[in-house]
């Protein structure tokens, strides 16, 4: 069985430190984040706040956006962020 994938993007505030990951257990990944077992960038800068969520129809193209977000400027993902989510909410609500 092929397994999705996501791309998503925690922050601590509206504009603030952006961490991009991938997962193929989205809930089970911002779970973690958010009781500081994710990565350790994630709890030095208290990135609790889950404000982008992609979702791909495998892990392999999950990953490919991933890494090709993580080449971009800040002010596109900032752009992207706000395009789909202008009030920086906390999507990770919705997973429950």
């Amino acid at each position: 069985m092929i397994k999705r994938g996501w791309v998503y993007i925690m922050t601590n505030k509206r504009g603030g430190v952006l961490y991009i990951g991938v997962t193929a257990d989205l809930p089970a990944r911002i779970y973690q984040h958010k009781t500081g077992q994710g990565s350790a960038f994630c709890r030095k800068y208290g990135l609790t706040i889950l404000v982008l969520v992609e979702e791909f129809p495998t892990i392999t193209e999950a990953i490919a956006r991933e890494k090709a977000m993580k080449a971009w400027k800040r002010q596109w993902k900032i752009e992207l962020i706000e395009a789909s989510n202008p009030d920086w909410a906390d999507y990770s609500d919705r997973l429950v």
